[in-house]
């Protein structure tokens, strides 16, 4: 069942994603070669606490850890280790944050150091469909415009998006109903309406839209292991169209 939020609730809402896009932000300054992801994890998780919020990964699930920080051919839920970020790589951040009963969710790819102009390229058109995801995030539409919006950008392009993964309906839980595709017919799916939250996530590949699952039960690779991107925001979606809730910023 889709739950529509009030006012009152969007600004709560509000409240965990501004600590969601100061998290993102921290670590976007902190990301460099030679740092490992469990110092960026540990960062994640002293800003978080330090607002009196916690992470919403942490044990969610059995997740071991508070952020997702996924490599190169990882698409989704890289567990942070002892593994030291180098020159060229990309790395996928996904920050969760529950907050006085509210959940917040953003993820941004980051560049580390110099990359390739093929990976350069690979986060912009992630980002931008992102955007363009948002652009029918309109009362009136129905969701699966918003859908079409992203794959039809993600194809144009020469990318895949990923089919095994998908947006979600957040609020006073991680992931409630509807379930929000990066792939669909336009016109299809419920129609939106002011006061639906939606964490909007497209997952893009340079190759196969396929992907496995590693040995860890968590972490999601592209089946070809070609480069994966990931762009997130919770977005709420008022009377005069969508609004952000996670955008990342200074403290």
């Amino acid at each position: 069942m889709i739950t529509l939020k009030s006012a009152q609730e969007i600004d709560m809402m509000r409240e965990a994603g501004q600590i969601v896009g100061q998290t993102l932000q921290i670590l976007r300054k902190a990301i460099k070669p030679g740092i490992t992801t469990a110092q960026l994890d540990a960062l994640a998780k002293r800003k978080i606490e330090s607002c009196n919020a916690q992470p919403a990964f942490l044990g969610y699930r059995g997740f071991p850890a508070s952020i997702c920080a996924s490599l190169n051919e990882e698409v989704v839920h890289g567990i942070p280790g002892l593994r030291r970020l180098k020159n060229g790589d990309i790395i996928s951040i996904d920050v969760g944050v529950y907050y006085k009963g509210y959940y917040g969710d953003a993820a941004v790819t980051f560049p580390v150091g110099e990359v390739s102009l093929q990976a350069l390229e690979l986060l912009e058109v992630t980002e931008q469909s992102l955007h363009e995801g948002l652009s029918k995030a309109y009362p009136g539409k129905r969701l699966q415009d918003i859908s079409h919006a992203i794959q039809n950008y993600v194809e144009s392009r020469g990318y895949s998006v990923v089919r095994n993964y998908v947006g979600h309906g957040i609020g006073s839980e991680m992931h409630e109903e509807p379930q929000v595709p990066n792939f669909g017919l336009p016109g299809k799916g419920p129609r939106l309406e002011a006061g639906m939250v939606l964490a909007i996530e497209p997952m893009v590949n340079v190759g196969t839209w396929e992907v496995e699952t590693l040995k860890d039960d968590w972490t999601v690779v592209t089946a070809d292991r070609s480069l994966s991107a990931h762009f997130e925001h919770t977005v709420a979606i008022l009377e005069d169209g969508p609004t952000i809730l996670t955008l990342m910023q200074e403290d």
